[in-house]
Order: C-alpha cells, then sequence, then structure tokens
C-alpha cells in the first residue's frame, strides 16, 4: 500500500477526534459508547426516579418525555446517535440526537426527542417523542448537547442547541396532577448515566 494513503487515512482520524469533545463517562466512569444508558438526577432520592413516556392532557398520543417521581424507578434507557465526529464515544458539547429505548408504544411511534411547543401558550416547549430525524430542518428541532454540569458535584446536563449554540437547558416542570415532563428551561436538570444491561 501507499505510506501516502496511510498518512491521509491517520491524518483524517485524528482531525475527526481533534474536533470532538470529550468522551461523556457513565455513573463507573466509562466511556459511553453505543449501547442504552438510564438518566438519573446526579443526586438520588428526593429528585426522582429516571425518564419515561408520558402523555399529556386528555390525549394519549403523542407521547412525551417524562420523568419518574420516585427514585427506585430506572425508567427507560435511552440511546445517542448522529454526532458529526467520527468518534466511536458520545462526545461532550456535540450536537446528536437521542431516543428512548423503548421496543413499543401504545402510539406506535418512534421515540426520538424533538422540541415542541405547548400547544395553549407556546412558551413552554416539551420535549416529545418523534420520528428519526431525515432532514436538515430537522435537525433544528432534534439536535441535543450533553456537557458537564461544571460544579464540584460532577455530572451532566441536557442542553438543546439548535444550531450549534446559543444552547437551553433541558429542565423538568410538573403539572398540578404531579406529572413530571421535561421542558426547555432556564433552570438545568443534573444527571448521571447509568449503563442499562
Amino acid at each position: 500500500m501507499n505510506p501516502m494513503f496511510y498518512f491521509l487515512t491517520l491524518t483524517a482520524v485524528l482531525a475527526a477526534t481533534a474536533n470532538a469533545g470529550g468522551p461523556v463517562l457513565d455513573s463507573k466512569g466509562h466511556h459511553i459508547f453505543s449501547g442504552s444508558y438510564y438518566v438519573i438526577p446526579r443526586i438520588f432520592g428526593a429528585a426522582g426516579g429516571g425518564l419515561t413516556l408520558v402523555p399529556r392532557g386528555d390525549k394519549q398520543c403523542p407521547l412525551y418525555v417524562g420523568h419518574e417521581t420516585l427514585e427506585v424507578k430506572m425508567g427507560i434507557p435511552v440511546k445517542f446517535s448522529s454526532w458529526m465526529s467520527r468518534v466511536g464515544f458520545v462526545p461532550e458539547s456535540e450536537n446528536l440526537n437521542i431516543m428512548m429505548d423503548a421496543k413499543a408504544t401504545t402510539c406506535s411511534q418512534s421515540n426520538y426527542w424533538w422540541v415542541a411547543p405547548s400547544d395553549k401558550d407556546r412558551k413552554t416547549w416539551f420535549i416529545a417523542a418523534g420520528p428519526k430525524p431525515k432532514t436538515k430542518e430537522d435537525s433544528s428541532m432534534t439536535s441535543f448537547q450533553i456537557k458537564k454540569t461544571g460544579d464540584s458535584l460532577k455530572g451532566y446536563k441536557i442542553v438543546y442547541c439548535p444550531k450549534g449554540k446559543d444552547c437551553i437547558n433541558v429542565g423538568i416542570v410538573k403539572d398540578k396532577n404531579g406529572v413530571r415532563r421535561l421542558v426547555l428551561s432556564s433552570k438545568l436538570f443534573p444527571v448521571v448515566f447509568v449503563k442499562a444491561t
């Protein structure tokens, strides 16, 4: 083989790796690769359990990303995909897609995270479950990033980044019935990732 071919290949791999953020780590300090991970609050206890899928209002469909109120419920794990750098691990601060890893739902829909406005006031932007994004326009509603919380307790926050910058935190809102749902918020939801077995 031509030595120049190896040099160009190595250069391309190193460039892709250099552009990626550091690896996102799970609760045991391992790199997150492909696979499923539970997203749970960084502090175990009153903060609740993992993520799940819930309806909103009196309609059973579509489903939205919710949050278990009991810490003993791990919920539904998620999978990450479609980051641009060609690194094997899930990188920090890089646009990616998040999908609830549920085999089937009552709504017969895919479970990729989408940002969807409230029907009523359009001031609350919920995280809904929807189809796999296919177009550039889709990516403006499905681009999330994982970033460190930046405090001494260690953990991550999930943020929505429609254009790769000017990110908005993904937080939690509780309705009058006590149902918790993920929304775009000024308050962050500090989490850790636990590998699903």
